[in-house]
């Protein structure tokens, strides 16, 4: 089987998230190892530190919907970003699972990350890893991921 590259991905992703998929890709290249699999649902790309598993970012398509998935590691670094989101991300946000290993470690897996707790505005948010930041992407939140992104990666170098 061939070895997927960059633009195999990139022909997955309608035309109008392009520019801001090759901007992200242009941001990491560098310092990350991007990585794209096959998966059922079509190409996903990915973006870690080398020499770790954890990874920083994910994209996906499904059904045409590009969707993107960061690992906000150090969230608590950038509490203004959190309170500028766009309305549809806390929306998001508010209806994604709340993180069980956060409330009683007991009732999720034994190898499951504790998920993320943090603030927007007065509310608290206590957010299982795997969802909170998995969003599909319009045009109204691409400043926000792009901002995110680079705040995680910058945390991520100086860690």
């Amino acid at each position: 089987m061939a070895k997927h590259q960059f633009e195999d991905f990139l022909m997955t992703v309608t035309d109008q998230y392009k520019a801001f998929v090759t901007t992200v890709h242009e941001m990491l290249q560098d310092a990350y190892k991007a990585r794209i699999q096959s998966t059922k649902n079509g190409l996903s790309l990915s973006y870690s530190q080398p020499k770790t598993t954890w990874r920083l970012l994910g994209f996906s398509v499904r059904d045409k919907v590009l969707i993107v998935h960061v690992n906000t590691e150090h969230y608590a670094k950038y509490p203004d970003l959190l309170n500028d989101l766009p309305e549809r991300i806390v929306n998001h946000i508010d209806q994604s699972p709340t993180c069980k290993k956060l409330i009683d470690p007991e009732k999720c897996w034994t190898t499951c990350e504790p998920g993320y707790d943090f603030y927007i505005g007065e509310k608290q948010y206590q957010k299982c890893r795997y969802s909170c930041f998995k969003l599909h992407v319009d045009t109204e939140s691409i400043p926000f991921f792009l901002a995110l992104i680079e705040n995680e990666a910058k945390e991520r170098r100086t860690s």
